[in-house]
């Protein structure tokens, strides 16, 4: 679920201050990791997923892109671009794709994500 900062329904409108809010935009678990991602065009982690469950992330995320644009695939068969300027929800079972450059905000469950980290990290032959 993506939604364009300007789509954000106002909940306060005061001089010198405007405050959007869309509530229930995601669930999380436990402690959350924030996380910057620098992405270059071209990126694709789904090679990086394989072997997790539905050869997938199995972390959900809530967070915000910044600029550059990126595709989402879940493991269903949806796909939705978000880019610059959105919020998004990704539920668990999903691959991103990076069509622009991009620089995005991510808040996670930080266990669950942390493990997909570390498996990427392992395909990439990195040391964890």
């Amino acid at each position: 679920m993506r939604v364009n900062q300007h789509d954000l329904p106002v909940k306060i409108d005061a001089p010198g201050a405007v405050a959007r809010q869309l509530p229930d935009i995601g669930l999380a678990e436990g402690p959350l990791a924030a996380e910057w991602f620098s992405l270059a065009a071209g990126t694709d982690i789904a090679p990086l997923l394989a072997g997790l469950p539905g050869d997938a992330c199995q972390a959900t995320h809530v967070g915000y892109v910044i600029s550059g644009a990126l595709v989402v695939s879940y493991t269903g068969g949806d796909q939705e671009r978000c880019a610059g300027g959105d919020l998004f929800h990704w539920p668990a079972g999903h691959s991103v794709r990076v069509e622009e450059d991009a620089e995005v905000i991510l808040f996670s469950p930080s266990h669950a994500h942390t493990v997909v980290l570390d498996h990427m990290l392992g395909v990439m032959g990195a040391a964890v």
